[in-house]
């Protein structure tokens, strides 16, 4: 047996992802699809339902042995011509003379790379339901815990961990959502021939197309050359690498927050076992969050090839053929793996409320000038009057003085608010607007039919 090379045989990958899209998962269904060929076949009087009943019966690989396979692939140098051949052999009588009959190559690999998506997209939907289940959880349980909002990497005004959690929830509902409507236009196959003219398939091609794909559970291509065509799985391939996106999103997110000086979030350390560092034994990384992000970017590289693919000579070449058997399985494969790894960080995420309060003070009244204009505005100054006194008494804070007392100091102030306003104004958590009904309002939708 050959040493492994790809990192996914051995190890990334969850076992049931890979499973489906195992070289041995693509010739099982090249079995079915030529089974279904079969069938459909002998409904419409082309062979005998004798022969379609052999052939139904020794298309698994149950009676086609995979080492046959390859081995006369070995020989003649065509993979779906060595299924047909290792089909063939083990039909009895003449049944055998009957498989493949009027397909091309590409009528079986496509049809059967449709049954594999619909598959793997199943566990990976099942995957982002369990993700959005976490996200609900943890988005309730914090929509009201205040903490210091960044942007530019700086102090922003007040924001509930909740509310930055619904953000994520939302969004994958939306990935989840693109992956389901995208199904009716990539889980397609095709039966019509070496063109797409169905020549071959004679004067009840259409029916024969019809009665194999509905049988598999899929849709037909209303208008093939000799392969589906691309468009189709680049736009599932393309919210693959969408979905990769948020989910580094959040891995990098959850490892900003965990660098020492912030120390808010962590993912989860095994402190009795786990080690951080060969040499520095202190050390609590976010391997599981940096794994994501290496993965996710991995991911989002075969995305260029496989928009290439989309460009094809003629009625096809075969320039798809090899760079596809490392794009779709690794994409999907990887997509499953970051989904999997993000929702183990997010239920065992450690959220350390003291430090998000120490942050909070740290921040320093300064952070709440907006809730400042918007209480002058209330009192009839102009925004960009009230906008300007806020940013001078800014500026003296940095210079060293207290922004309570910078505002105090200001004139235009005293007639408008007193000193217990301003420090309404200055307390964070009046100051956090809708954001606990927003968190509310997202988990019912998500939670919704």
């Amino acid at each position: 047996m050959m040493e492994p090379v790809c990192a996914l045989d051995y190890r990334y990958g969850r076992k049931e992802m890979k499973e489906i899209m195992s070289y041995k998962a693509r010739v099982s269904r090249c079995l079915q699809v030529e089974a279904a060929l079969a069938r459909a076949h002998a409904k419409v009087g082309n062979i005998p339902k004798k022969a379609s009943v052999e052939i139904s019966r020794k298309a698994s690989l149950k009676h086609v042995d995979l080492r046959r396979v390859e081995e006369i692939e070995a020989g003649i140098h065509h993979d779906i011509m060595a299924i047909v051949y290792a089909l063939t052999e083990v039909c009895d009588g003449d049944a055998g003379k009957y498989v493949h009959l009027g397909a091309t190559s590409y009528d079986i690999v496509d049809t059967a790379l449709a049954m594999q998506m619909r598959d793997g997209l199943a566990i990976l939907d099942e995957g982002l339901g369990s993700l959005e289940d976490v996200l609900a959880e943890k988005a309730e349980r914090y929509k009201a815990l205040v903490m210091v909002g960044r942007t530019h990497g700086q102090y922003a005004i007040p924001i509930t961990l909740g509310l930055k959690i619904v953000v994520w929830l939302a969004e994958f509902h939306r990935h989840r959502q693109r992956l389901q409507e995208c199904r009716k236009r990539v889980l397609v196959g095709k039966m019509s021939g070496a063109v797409g003219t169905g020549a071959a398939l004679g004067t009840r091609a259409f029916e024969i197309e019809r009665m194999v794909m509905e049988e598999l559970g899929l849709g037909a291509e209303e208008a093939a050359t000799q392969i589906v065509q691309r468009d189709r799985l680049n736009e599932l391939l393309g919210h693959l690498a969408n979905l990769s996106v948020s989910v580094e999103k959040v891995a990098t997110e959850i490892r900003t927050l965990q660098r020492p000086e912030i120390g808010e979030l962590a993912e989860p350390f095994d402190a009795e076992r786990q080690v951080g560092s060969s040499t520095m034994s202190h050390k609590r990384n976010p391997v599981v969050s940096e794994n994501i992000t290496g993965l996710a970017r991995t991911l989002r590289g075969f995305l260029v090839p496989a928009y290439e693919n989309g460009v094809q000579w003629n009625e096809r070449d075969l320039s798809n053929s090899s760079s596809e058997r490392f794009i779709i399985p690794h994409m999907t494969v990887l997509a499953d793996e970051i989904v999997s790894k993000l929702t183990m960080v997010l239920e065992g995420l450690i959220v350390n409320e003291d430090r998000i309060s120490e942050n909070l003070k740290k921040a320093g009244d300064v952070i709440m000038a907006e809730s400042v204009i918007m209480k002058l505005v209330e009192r009839g100054m102009g925004r960009q009057e009230a906008h300007e006194i806020t940013r001078k008494a800014a500026m003296k804070h940095y210079s060293g003085i207290p922004y309570r007392t910078a505002l105090l100091q200001d004139e235009k102030i005293h007639p408008l608010l007193s000193e217990s306003e301003v420090d309404e104004a200055l307390t964070p958590s009046r100051y956090i607007g809708v954001s606990v009904q927003r968190v509310e309002k997202v988990i019912d939708m998500v939670r919704s039919p």
